[in-house]
């Protein structure tokens, strides 16, 4: 069942399991927000065991290219493209939310980003990146880090 994410009035719908779901659920909101702002478009999301092709294709570059496997159960992926821009992203138990820019076209901009939600702990198989601070209206505080994608995918 897809799901048309409101950020306008944040719902936990598909989030429930998490130990902090209300702060993912914001930050789900803070990402559908962004969407509609920069794109006019919409952030729908679906049961992750749903989306098993956009959760292995995430997985797959998170193994490739930096050996990080996710320890944490997916809640969540939603398969976004945009000014030929391909925007997976996955939503994670533990707080834990990713996504992957992969421009599709000559500009070869790619990157994988990890955001925490407000009262999450950094995941071990993330400890060695750096999280920049952002404080969001919807999410609180959401820290945040990436890196760039060298492979094709």
């Amino acid at each position: 069942m897809t799901y048309e994410v409101d950020f306008s009035n944040v719902s936990t719908v598909g989030l429930e399991s998490s130990p902090v779901a209300d702060a993912l659920a914001g930050l789900r909101a803070n990402e559908a927000r962004y969407f509609r702002n920069k794109y006019d478009a919409a952030f729908t999301v679906e049961p992750a065991a749903e989306a098993q092709d956009v959760v292995e294709w995430v997985h797959n570059i998170l193994k490739t290219e930096r050996d990080i496997v996710i320890a944490s159960p997916p809640l969540e992926a939603a398969a976004m493209e945009v000014d030929n821009i391909r925007w997976p992203y996955v939503f994670y138990q533990s707080g834990l939310a990713i996504n992957v820019l992969y421009s599709l076209g000559e500009s070869k901009k790619r990157a994988v980003g990890f955001k925490l939600s407000d009262g999450m702990e950094v995941p071990v198989e993330l400890s060695s990146f750096k999280f920049a601070r952002q404080k969001s209206k919807l999410a609180g505080t959401i820290r945040g880090s990436y890196f760039v994608i060298k492979g094709e995918y």
